[in-house]
């Protein structure tokens, strides 16, 4: 079974790499696309050097590496923003495409804090999550919910996709993972620190004025999908 989980950044998407890569049964791949990503848009990231050498700059090479997991599942972190509409989708419709989300004034507010230049529509990823869910539709689930029940909205997800829930999903050590990315120095500080999903986040951050046209912009979409979330 192949898992495509599409999200933004700073989005819980790592957490959920974790909980899935703690399964026996499944091997987790972190943002497979990342390095083309950059290489083909000329966008440029911290890290950037290190991230175009681990990884192929191919985008079709990087299908061509996912098609042959070692383990019965395989689970792969993808960044809709790394996918740029010349970039093949076709790999993924055999796969059980999920959408994850959060509330734009919070990945406005995480992303700022960890990428300081001027934050664009297209970095946090919400266009291309409504562009990439009608290409290939699937369960749509919220990191609030996820961090308000953990164990239900895993359970309810798994059901989705007609995967066997397992308990080791919940948790999960603390530290670096054999499959984070060359980017995990820059970005995973806090997960590495967590040994599971953070408990329910406090009211919505209040936004500078500078970043609530994005905010303005990100919120009608996350809205239409949110609308659609799977609940436990």
């Amino acid at each position: 079974m192949r898992i495509a989980m599409w999200s933004g950044p700073r989005n819980l998407s790592t957490a959920m790499l974790y909980a899935f890569g703690n399964r026996a049964d499944c091997v987790a791949v972190d943002e497979p696309f990342y390095a083309a990503y950059l290489a083909q848009s000329g966008v440029e990231h911290p890290m950037q050097d290190a991230i175009l050498s681990s990884q192929p700059t191919d985008p079709a090479r990087v299908v061509a590496a996912l098609s042959t997991p070692a383990k019965p599942v395989q689970y792969l972190k993808v960044m809709a923003h790394h996918m740029l509409p010349s970039f093949p989708l076709d790999w993924a419709r055999d796969c059980a495409n999920v959408h994850l989300l959060r509330h734009p004034a919070r990945v406005i507010a995480s992303y700022a804090v960890k990428n300081d230049v001027a934050i664009t529509l297209d970095d946090i990823g919400f266009a291309q999550a409504e562009r990439i869910h009608a290409a290939l539709p699937g369960p749509i689930i919220d990191s609030a919910d996820i961090r308000a029940n953990p164990e239900a909205m895993l359970r309810a997800l798994c059901a989705a996709i007609d995967l066997p829930f397992d308990p080791a999903m919940l948790s999960w050590s603390k530290g670096p993972k054999p499959y984070d990315g060359a980017w995990a120095p820059h970005w995973y500080d806090a997960v590495h620190k967590s040994t599971g999903f953070a408990a329910a986040e406090g009211p919505l951050p209040t936004l500078p004025d500078h970043l609530q046209p994005l905010l303005q912009e990100a919120l009608p979409i996350y809205t239409a999908l949110h609308k659609n979330r799977l609940r436990a």
